[in-house]
């Protein structure tokens, strides 16, 4: 009787290397949806849905994958096609993202010129509008494609590593999860550590190149398991030169597409740890300076031709309805254009509390590959007012800064917040009852506070919205309101804690102290107006309790319709 051959078993330098191709894998997967959502979110500015409509798509589509992953007759083979696969569309998402869009919005302006129209001619909306639109949901696109091919890779690995044993591996599944699993975190690690700063295509490029490594020496190491191996090593070979080619290149192709969005010259961008800055600028000719605007994430945040209005209602109202302007807190403001504008008052200390640190170094100390008629600008616009001795700057969460101020027993004669629109979850926050709370417990109690709160004309709910939760926090409340003309109609709140509310205290005043150049008292009291109807539905409007989301959601709606009505 011949005596029994053991099984073969999985060798350990192939399950080692098959475990450690995984965890590459998985850390490209879960970066391939970082840079999709991140893109859609900075360029098209929607990253308060980008990120959760994004994760919730290749979810999907990584399980429609794995099924699909049945059809495949030769795993080996098949990995190998998979990896050249991902690695192509992982490098070209963006940059056919951005040029789809970029094209897409110079289409009318093309048609125009070709057959001559008018300016008031200019072809909008309909089959333009529509195509616009469309090409908005491209990264959501390469999302579902990509989670295909991701959601592929575990079933043919471990197809693989079981046609390499002749005995059954009782835990295949579960040691490929492992490895996919620590590989996912490894991955988010990168990315939040040193990728948040790279340009998209850039980081595309370079996570790509992983996958086609991957690739690469699966096809070297099972060479005669697969079919067409020297074909596809050619490919392989043909695509890293590709590859290279869209690292050096492709973030300033990228950029040239990202610059078709916007109607003035694109001069100078720059991504930080938090955000896309894009500044333009607009020539204006005949001796005037030219135009230059701030966009962060795709949204403008200022123009040189106006900000002055914006921040002129924004700084004046609180501090005449205070009595005292010693300490004055910011939050938000990077810019510097506030802290300015509230130097003019002479006080001792300025506090400025902003999260981003390379945004306000940018206006501080602008960079040297920065042009330097903008740095120049810059500086003359916020009239270096980041470096006066008077400002202490603090950089942290607005949430959290808040905090420490309030444990080291700090106290303001007013407040300034100038923070971005409520557009997504993490801002809300910013807007909510508690942390008025918290400014109330550093708010002098004949201080005033001032909160820029978006349009009352577009999101008149939110808004209104923002004043009630001011209200809830225990401040006397007055809205105002002014046109300025980058934004349209824009909207303010003033609360203030004790004795008169801030627009008896402003009604008593016939000069203003302070001059900008810009205010009349007149002009000021004229902004606490509003139509005879503005309020009709107002307590049907709720205020924004912490973790309820609702000025958000009021938000998200009222300029969802709003672009809506603008592009048909």
């Amino acid at each position: 009787m011949e005596p029994v051959q053991p099984k073969r078993r999985l060798g350990r330098l192939d399950d080692g290397l098959l475990l450690g191709i995984m965890a590459v894998l998985a850390g490209c997967g879960l970066i391939y949806e970082y840079l999709l959502s991140h893109y859609a979110g900075r360029i098209l500015g929607a990253l308060e849905a980008a990120v959760y409509t994004m994760i919730g798509l290749m979810i999907v589509s990584m399980g429609l994958g794995a099924f699909a992953a049945r059809k495949i007759r030769c795993a080996f083979t098949g990995f190998a096609i998979l990896e050249l696969l991902v690695a192509l569309a992982g490098a070209g998402a963006i940059l056919f993202t951005a040029a789809a869009i970029g094209i897409s919005q110079q289409l009318p302006m093309l048609l125009a010129e070709t057959l001559e129209l008018p300016p008031d001619r200019l072809p909008a909306g309909g089959m333009f509008g529509q195509l616009q639109q469309l090409t908005q949901y491209l990264p959501y696109g390469f999302g579902v494609l990509l989670g295909l091919m991701v959601g592929m890779e575990i079933p043919l690995i471990a197809r693989v590593r079981q046609s390499l044993s002749e005995a059954h591996l009782i835990h295949n599944a579960g040691t490929i999860y492992g490895a996919d699993y620590i590989g996912a975190g490894v991955g988010a690690a990168l990315w939040v550590g040193c990728m948040l700063t790279l340009d998209v295509q850039l980081s595309a490029s370079l996570t790509a190149t992983f996958n086609l490594l991957a690739g690469l020496v699966f096809i070297t190491r099972f060479h005669g398991k697969i079919r067409g191996a020297n074909y596809l090593l050619l490919a392989h070979l043909l695509a890293s030169l590709l590859l290279g080619l869209l690292a050096i290149k492709g973030p300033d192709w990228e950029q040239d597409f990202n610059n078709l969005l916007y109607k003035d010259k694109v001069i100078y961008s720059q991504a930080t740890r938090f955000q896309q800055l894009t500044f333009t600028e607009r020539l204006r000719g005949k001796g005037l300076a030219p135009v230059y605007s701030l966009y962060i994430n795709g949204r403008l945040q200022f123009s040189s031709a106006d900000e002055k209005i914006y921040h002129s209602f924004l700084t004046q109202a609180p501090l005449l309805a205070s009595a005292r302007h010693d300490r004055i807190l910011i939050v938000g403001g990077g810019d510097g254009l506030a802290a300015r504008d509230v130097l003019r008052w002479q006080p001792r200390s300025v506090t400025l509390l902003d999260l981003d640190e390379q945004l306000v170094q940018l206006f501080r100390d602008p960079p040297e590959d920065m042009p330097p008629r903008l740095a120049k600008a810059l500086l003359a616009l916020n009239q270096d007012a980041l470096r006066d001795p008077r400002l202490n700057l603090v950089f942290n969460d607005a949430f959290n800064g808040v905090d420490e101020l309030i444990a080291k027993g700090a106290s303001f004669d007013a407040i300034i917040v100038d923070l971005p629109d409520p557009s997504h979850p993490d801002l809300n926050k910013l807007y909510s009852d508690l942390f008025y709370r918290k400014l109330a417990e550093l708010l002098s109690r004949d201080g005033a506070i001032s909160i820029q709160s978006t349009s009352p004309y577009h999101a008149r709910a939110a808004f209104i919205s923002i004043g009630k939760t001011l209200a809830e926090a225990g401040f006397q409340v007055n809205q105002y309101h002014h046109n300025v003309p980058s934004f349209g109609e824009w909207g303010w709140t003033l609360g203030t804690l004790n004795g008169a509310d801030g627009k008896q205290r402003i009604d008593t005043l016939t000069t203003l102290p302070v001059t900008d150049g810009w205010m009349t008292p007149e002009l000021l009291r004229g902004a606490f107006a509003f139509p005879a109807d503005f309020y009709r539905d107002s307590d049907a409007i709720k205020a924004n309790s912490i973790g309820s989301f609702t000025l958000y959601q009021y938000h998200l709606k009222a300029w969802a319709e709003s672009e809506g009505e603008a592009l048909y």
